[in-house]
């Protein structure tokens, strides 16, 4: 099963984040301060952080923290009853797959992150994607996820659940806190961040299966994700549909509309409203996209420029030096260096 969303790059950060950092002794204001947020965000319940202001977040909190567990400790130190409502929900759900589906659907609303959860016949691999960000994520933010995703298991079905093996694209930190955390191989350097299970983990029940809070809770959380969508512009809509299709083949606006549910002369209208055009949509979507298919290593150029909607790579390495002022080449090469630190 693959967890997709278009929803655009906005999300709530929850109370429970202030929280962790108080709780280990870390100053919020500072690290809004290094983030270059306001510091008044911690107040403000309906405020909303785009994935870059999450990233630079996270760098901050890095920064002031040199523990490398810092994540996973904050994950797996969190009482369940002070999750938000998005991932309450999910531990009360039947089983730890329906868990990890109701996660999954609303973990947009506390972080601008896409959980995708991959099965075959034996296994059950879990991985994040971030469809609005321009740079990798940081490592802290990784480990979170994957954390919440154990102690999900962990704590709804009451066993000590252990990974077949989780594999991370940077190196080695001294000491080896995923491998205590986790109790299986863990892979450094790997190629893409990744969490491994056995599928048939994912049928444990739940003993804190609650029906009832679900009926409560599902409507209302359903509600908090559209009017998050409704917050964004039009454009953001277009280009959150553009980085899903544009693997598929480059689509042209009548497709997007389709997608989108309105008329094509509607879309464009509304476009232009806004100040902009469906090619300059299509070339940021693109821009965003390439990077996210260059720091996967087993992309070859010409795939991605394919992947791209570019008819050859000598196209994508032009619109790239304009984005970037780089190569392609070039920007794999120092992003593979700064994910290893």
């Amino acid at each position: 099963m693959s967890i997709k969303s278009t929803t655009p790059d906005r999300c709530r950060l929850p109370s429970a984040l202030w929280k962790a950092l108080d709780r280990e002794g870390l100053s919020v204001t500072e690290a809004l301060r290094r983030a270059r947020l306001p510091a008044m965000l911690r107040l403000q319940s309906a405020a909303t952080v785009t994935t870059a202001q999450y990233f630079a977040l996270w760098r901050a909190v890095e920064d002031l923290s040199d523990d490398p567990g810092l994540g996973l400790r904050m994950a797996s130190s969190a009482e369940t009853s002070a999750h938000p409502p998005s991932s309450l929900a999910a531990f009360h759900a039947r089983d730890y797959r329906d868990g990890l589906l109701r996660l999954a659907r609303f973990k947009r609303l506390c972080t601008p992150e896409t959980l995708q959860i991959e099965e075959n016949q034996t296994t059950a691999t879990v991985s994040h994607v971030w469809p609005n960000a321009v740079e990798a994520e940081p490592h802290i933010a990784t480990d979170i996820t994957f954390a919440t995703v154990m102690e999900l298991g962990r704590r709804g079905a009451g066993q000590t659940i252990i990974p077949l093996r989780v594999e991370l694209r940077r190196r080695r930190p001294t000491p080896d806190v995923h491998a205590a955390y986790f109790e299986c191989p863990v892979r450094y350097g790997a190629e893409r961040d990744c969490l491994v299970l056995r599928r048939t983990d994912l049928d444990l029940p739940f003993a804190g299966y609650n029906p009832e809070l679900l009926e409560m809770l599902t409507p209302a959380l359903a509600g908090a994700l559209r009017d998050l969508q409704a917050q964004t512009s039009l454009s953001d809509q277009v280009k959150a549909v553009l980085l899903q299709a544009l693997p598929s083949g480059r689509p042209d606006i009548a497709e997007v509309a389709r997608e989108m549910g309105m008329s094509e002369r509607t879309l464009q209208r509304r476009i232009t409203d806004e100040g902009t055009a469906f090619r300059d949509l299509v070339n940021a979507a693109r821009h965003t996209l390439s990077h996210r298919l260059l720091s996967d290593q087993t992309n070859d150029m010409a795939e991605v420029a394919y992947m791209l909607g570019y008819q050859d790579t000598r196209s994508f390495y032009r619109a790239f030096r304009i984005w970037e002022g780089t190569t392609p080449k070039a920007w794999r090469s120092a992003a593979r260096s700064a994910s290893l630190q």
